[in-house]
């Protein structure tokens, strides 16, 4: 029998996130094989493989709540779009249209691998692109070859050609092969407010994700009967929903994730700002990046935006005269959202989110020696404020490490880049797509080379 692997992180600024815990201090992080063992101050190192964390933070990895990550291919191809309907038209109807299994696979791989490298641990992929039971495979096979933890959330195809015939049937299939018990990936449903389809996802105990904009859907009464809306069900967006809806999720204890940067581009939310009324109600609302059409995997940039967002909407409510304005947010508030929130939302709370002993390993370390970052004089307002992923030296999920010294381990960026590349041109091709930017990104890709990774 081969010996369970050690490792300690040794004499970094370590941040919990446990409720129960003080504030961060000095200690070391010991973990034996996928999970966290101990945390405390000179833990013993022997049989262990040291990580020297000293001048670094040691936290839990980051949690990206929403993000289609079937788009990797599409980064940055509209990134000034403000109309919903014109993205869906390109990323949908012309692009989307013609993605093959491997173009899935392609961009998905890329949207996790990138991931990684941001710090992010885990991924809820919100695939409104499940176009046959071979694209959802791909998707999933990419999730697990990359190392990444996720909850791939199936669902139908946005363009007018594809069919959703082989849903909610695969459902089935796929909690078998994905839903075990020690499953680093696995399977939910991106169900919309399709009821019926709800019911077959909850006789497999899978997480449920509707993206819900008021101005585009309304909740009726089936909604408010018992047993139809719970901690089973993720909320997307939430931007501009009446009181009433609010406190039905409220009552009914619903997730809810807000992607700061997306509501703004697309103008969906307002100075009642989704994030601040899902915290006035009681709710813990995540963090997502939602799109690389216009982003890219960063959550640092999220929690930045978070915080801005909601302080300048606040003022805004408090200068124009409201009583009883909510208080501005704190960083520490913001971290939650990154990490403790987003565990919850991934139905994974018991195993994820804190540094805890006993809960699995998906721990990261980042430098703080940085121009930009040192000296450290606020721990939590340095992680949301200072660092990006430049920083990010140590990546860990369930106890492997999938980057060290701040490159991906085993993963061959010049082989990546050609595959996605390759991808992104049969997919212009095949659908006739003309973009002048993308001509011109194409020409600067030419004579670009990636450094490869250890």
């Amino acid at each position: 029998m081969s010996e369970i692997k050690r490792t300690l992180f040794k004499g970094g600024i370590v941040v919990t996130m446990d409720a129960g815990t003080a504030h961060p201090t000095v200690s070391d992080v010991l973990v034996v094989g996928d999970r966290i063992a101990e945390i405390g101050v000179d833990l013993p190192a022997a049989g262990a493989e040291v990580i020297d964390a000293k001048g670094s933070i040691v936290m839990p990895g980051l949690i990206d709540a929403h993000h289609h990550a079937w788009l990797g291919v599409m980064r940055r191809l509209m990134p000034d779009v403000d109309d919903l309907f014109a993205y869906i038209d390109v990323v949908a109807q012309q692009l989307g249209a013609h993605y093959r299994p491997l173009d899935m696979y392609l961009s998905t791989r890329l949207t996790a691998l990138a991931s990684l490298d941001a710090g992010i641990t885990t991924i809820v992929d919100a695939c409104h692109s499940s176009r046959t039971p071979e694209h959802t495979d791909a998707a999933l096979d990419a999730l697990a070859t990359s190392g990444i933890r996720a909850l791939h959330m199936v669902g139908a195809a946005m363009d007018k050609q594809a069919s959703s015939a082989h849903l909610p049937g695969d459902l089935e299939r796929l909690a078998r092969a994905w839903n075990n018990a020690d499953s680093l990936v696995r399977a939910g449903l991106f169900g919309q407010l399709n009821l019926d389809w709800w019911k077959v996802a909850r006789s497999l105990d899978m997480q449920i994700l509707t993206e819900f904009i008021g101005d585009l859907a309304t909740l009726g009464p089936e909604f408010a009967q018992p047993g139809v809306l719970g901690p089973h069900n993720i909320f997307n967006h939430c931007t501009r929903i009446p009181a009433q809806t609010w406190q039905l999720f409220a009552d009914r204890g619903v997730n809810v994730t807000v992607n700061p940067r997306s509501d703004a581009l697309f103008g969906f939310d307002d100075d009642g700002f989704a994030w601040q009324q899902a915290v006035s109600h009681g709710l813990k609302p995540a963090l997502g990046i939602d799109l690389d059409t216009a982003f890219g995997s960063d959550m640092f940039g999220e929690m930045q935006a978070l915080f801005g967002h909601q302080r300048a909407a606040m003022r805004y409510r408090k200068f124009r005269g409201q009583e009883d304005v909510p208080a501005p947010i704190t960083v520490q508030a913001v971290l939650e959202s990154a990490t403790v929130n987003g565990a919850r939302a991934a139905g994974l709370a018991s195993q994820i989110g804190t540094l805890t002993p006993g809960k699995q390993a998906d721990i990261i370390m980042v430098r703080t020696q940085g121009i930009g970052v040192f000296p450290v004089n606020d721990v939590f307002g340095t992680i949301v404020q200072a660092v990006d992923r430049a920083d990010v030296d140590t990546v860990m999920v369930a106890g492997q490490v999938r980057k060290r010294g701040g490159r991906l381990v085993d993963v061959d960026l010049d082989k990546l880049s050609a595959e996605v590349m390759a991808s992104r041109d049969h997919l212009v091709e095949t659908s006739g797509y003309r973009s002048g930017s993308l001509a011109t990104a194409a020409a600067a890709a030419a004579v670009a080379t990636p450094v490869a990774a250890a």
